[in-house]
């Protein structure tokens, strides 16, 4: 069986809540063992910061998403450097720009964005981003900040990005997207890319794989990504779980 991290998990959510236990067993027959649960907003720290202390292998990521701007404030910015200190996750995230959905202030986007990366820069911590018709900005942010390392997760963007994001140190998350035929752009950057750059991911509840449209995303679902993934290089998929395990544990120093 191969042995799998679910790199973008968003476990915590209440859609889980009736079964949440079934569903880390599902994970772990499936061979998903260890998972990444990063933060929405300020609201959810502490549930996140409880579901990785009762469960081995869970693992918390911090930040304030550009989709729940609506609930950021400023003193939650104030705050996250001491979360960070005192309750050491493996990444700042999820943070990022989404300049897809109506009404996201780009600017404050842009404030909140920047200053989560200067945080994450000073504690040495990956970053887990968020990019949504945002792929050129996002890139020239971080080239700019500079001195940051991550994953851009959920990548949509072209060959030519995703090189950029390499280039300077960046993983890319592939999740259920990739399994839908007409993938066509995601399926080039899979086929091309140094596997080294590779993570994969979920985004459960969200994003589900084909054989699951329409239904709540969940952990174990993750291996027909990776399925997929071997498909479409040609390779064993034994490898491509063993070398995204190992860089999901290089990135976020998983024990």
């Amino acid at each position: 069986m191969h042995e799998l991290v679910d790199t973008h998990a968003h476990l915590d959510d209440h859609s889980f809540d009736a079964d949440r236990g079934a569903m880390f067993e599902r994970a772990a027959q499936a061979g998903v063992r260890r998972w990444i649960v990063p933060a929405i907003d300020r609201g959810n720290w502490e549930a996140i910061e409880h579901l990785c202390a009762a469960r081995e292998g869970v693992y918390p990521a911090y930040g304030l998403h550009p989709l729940f701007l609506a609930h950021h404030r400023e003193d939650h910015l104030a705050e996250l450097p001491g979360w960070l200190a005192a309750k050491r996750p493996v990444a700042v995230g999820e943070i990022g720009l989404d300049f897809y959905v109506e009404g996201l202030d780009p600017e404050r986007q842009r404030h909140f964005f920047v200053r989560q990366l200067h945080i994450a820069k000073e504690h040495n911590l990956p970053v887990i981003v968020h990019a949504r018709r945002a792929f050129e900005e996002t890139i020239h942010t971080l080239r700019r900040i500079g001195g940051l390392h991550g994953v851009v997760h959920s990548f949509s963007g072209s060959e030519e990005q995703a090189r950029q994001l390499f280039e300077m140190g960046f993983h890319i998350g592939i999740g259920g997207p990739v399994t839908y035929d007409r993938a066509n752009r995601i399926h080039r950057v899979v086929k091309q890319m140094p596997l080294e750059w590779l993570l994969l991911e979920t985004d459960s509840p969200d994003q589900p794989c084909a054989h699951h449209r329409g239904e709540r995303n969940e952990p174990a679902y993750m291996v027909d990504v990776l399925e997929t993934i071997a498909a479409l290089r040609e390779t064993d998929p034994g490898e491509i779980a063993r070398v995204t395990t190992a860089n999901a544990t290089g990135l976020f120093r998983l024990p």
